[in-house]
């Protein structure tokens, strides 16, 4: 186990409800949703004749595949809307569209989503925040301490990502807006010292939550990888128990490597949720299912816009009905 870190002179101190309308940006673009909803349409005569036909599945497991639901999650959609069809239950093109709207809420629910965050049982709650660059951690984390502080509680913010050029003062900014106090440290610091002393700070002046960001691993590197998890154990001695959410960020637009990225952090770091950023609607949108399914841990919030209020708890049943509100 790691020794706390010697270095720390460098750092220094300075809702969408469940239930609700599915939301704008799920609906808002053309792309896969437009073109499943003219499938079913096409399809409707034939479906209300005898049910799902060969055609209309291999159409839509064409589509899913394009649209970066992955191998075995179109597998089990498209077996889904095959047996309602058998029992009889698919004879309108809306039935085609629920039964392929439910498959998906299932497929992407998590009893743990939505926007809960575990809370420690005594002290801070710390949140380590994780992905590549460009995917939008420093924004993410600005939008959440915006919101909690909105609900009342007092969070501290942590620049852990001392390489990227502009990323302590980004994150010094979005403190400044949402009012959350901040520990930041000099360019090139150590980003174990900088969570070491986060806690330090979040114990010393009462915070609810600590949200620590991390450098933007590129996740093909082990040598970064390895640093990462680093960060974890320092948290770990500093706070027993800690860090009791970790998150990954994915920009939703990549497709398929976002379930790259997914699968590496989550083996070098016990994930607890993802956040995926850029999720309008677009032939992409197939990669919240994807990685769903690849790592097993629940969507707790999807980012819409750079503002803000531009974030979201995820709600499975509202984005599997926003896939046909045309």
């Amino acid at each position: 186990m790691d020794s706390p870190p010697e270095d720390r002179s460098q750092v220094a101190a300075g809702t969408q409800a469940k239930g609700a309308a599915p939301s704008p940006h799920l609906v808002n673009k053309p792309g896969f949703w437009s073109r499943l909803k003219r499938l079913a349409l096409t399809d409707v005569k034939v479906i209300a004749k005898g049910g799902v036909d060969r055609r209309s599945l291999e159409q839509l497991e064409e589509l899913l595949l394009a649209s970066d639901f992955g191998v075995s999650v179109t597998e089990r959609l498209v077996d889904a809307v095959r047996r309602r069809g058998e029992r009889g239950e698919v004879k309108t093109g809306e039935d085609f569209e629920r039964a392929l709207a439910e498959a998906v809420a299932e497929a992407v629910s998590h009893p743990a989503g939505g926007g809960a965050l575990a809370r420690a049982s005594d002290g801070p709650t710390v949140v380590l925040v994780l992905g590549v660059n460009g995917a939008g951690k420093t924004t993410f984390i600005g939008k959440l301490a915006a919101r909690l502080k909105n609900e009342g509680k007092k969070v501290l913010v942590a620049a852990g990502d001392t390489f990227r050029a502009g990323a302590i003062d980004q994150l010094r900014v979005w403190a400044e807006r949402s009012g959350a106090e901040f520990v930041g440290a000099s360019p090139g610091a150590d980003p174990g010292a900088i969570a070491w002393a986060a806690i330090d700070a979040a114990v010393a002046r009462g915070a609810d939550i600590a949200l620590i960001d991390t450098a933007g691993r590129l996740h093909t590197s082990d040598a970064l990888m390895e640093e990462l998890r680093k960060v974890v154990r320092v948290i770990a001695k500093r706070l027993p128990g800690a860090p009791h959410e970790a998150l990954l960020v994915l920009d939703a637009t990549i497709g398929q490597n976002a379930v790259a990225q997914a699968r590496t952090f989550a083996a070098s770091v016990p994930l607890t949720g993802l956040v995926l950023n850029k999720l309008d609607g677009t032939a992409k949108g197939g990669v919240v299912v994807a990685v769903r399914e690849a790592i097993g841990v629940p969507v707790r919030f999807v980012g819409i816009g750079e503002g803000a209020a531009d974030l979201e708890p995820f709600d499975a049943r509202a984005f599997a009905d926003g896939l046909f509100s045309a």
